[in-house]
C-alpha cells in the first residue's frame, strides 16, 4: 500500500531560539542545516541580546537569519502561535542558551517568547534541548540545569569533540550541531561518528 496524502506531506516542525550568550554560530548553523531539509519547518525567535551577539560575533545580519527560517516571531510577541500548546511541533532547541534564559525556563518565568515556547515544550512533553553557554558554572546554574534535566529537558553544552581531528572551527561547530540534531533523528553530512579504535 502506498502512503496516504497526509503521510506524504508530513513535516517536522522545530522552534529555534537564539539568546544573548556567546556562540550565536550554533543557532545559525542549525538554521543552515535545516534549510537543506525539505521536510523540516523552522520557527525562529531571537532575543534582544541574541541580536546583539549575532551582529558582534558573526558576519550575518538579523535579516539573513530571518530569511533562513520558515517563520519568525519577535521575542515580545507572547500571542505568537508558538506560545500555545495547541501549536503542534516536534520540539525546540535554544542555541545558545544564556543563564538568564535557563533560569527563566527552570522557574517558569515566561517573560519573553523563547522562555514561553520552552515552557510549552515542557508542559506538552516535547523534546527541549538547551545549549547552555557559561563557564565556570556556579551552583545556581547547576541547580537550574539539574532541575530541568530531572523533568526530561536535554542539557547540551556545546562541548567540542576532538576525536574527529578537526581542521577548523567549522568542523567543531558542525560536529556539535550534528549531535544536537541527532535528538530529532535529523542526519547531516558533516557529522563524524565514532567508529571505535
Amino acid at each position: 500500500m502506498g502512503k496516504s496524502k497526509c503521510e506524504e506531506t508530513l513535516i517536522m516542525k522545530l522552534i529555534i531560539g537564539i539568546t544573548g550568550a556567546t556562540g550565536a554560530i550554533y543557532g545559525i548553523r542549525i538554521l543552515q542545516a535545516l534549510m537543506e531539509k525539505a521536510d523540516v519547518e523552522t520557527h525562529l525567535v531571537i532575543s534582544k541580546w541574541g541580536r546583539v551577539t549575532i551582529e558582534t560575533e558573526t558576519e550575518f545580519t538579523i535579516d539573513d537569519l530571518i530569511a533562513m527560517a520558515d517563520f519568525h516571531y519577535h521575542e515580545d510577541n507572547l500571542a505568537a502561535a508558538i506560545s500555545s500548546g495547541s501549536f503542534k511541533c516536534d520540539g525546540m532547541i535554544v542555541a545558545p542558551c544564556s543563564m538568564k534564559t535557563l533560569a527563566g525556563i527552570a522557574n517558569g518565568y515566561t517573560d519573553d517568547l523563547i522562555i514561553r515556547a520552552a515552557d510549552v515544550a515542557i508542559k506538552e512533553k516535547r523534546n527541549l534541548i538547551l545549549m547552555v553557554r557559561e563557564t565556570p558554572l556556579n551552583a545556581v546554574h547547576l541547580e537550574n540545569m539539574l532541575k530541568l534535566c530531572k523533568i526530561g529537558v536535554t542539557i547540551a553544552p556545546p562541548v567540542p569533540a576532538f576525536y574527529t581531528n578537526p581542521n577548523s572551527l567549522d568542523d567543531l561547530v558542525n560536529q556539535t550541531i550534528g549531535r544536537i540534531l541527532d535528538n530529532f533523528n535529523i542526519e547531516i553530512d558533516t557529522l563524524y561518528r565514532w567508529k571505535g579504535l
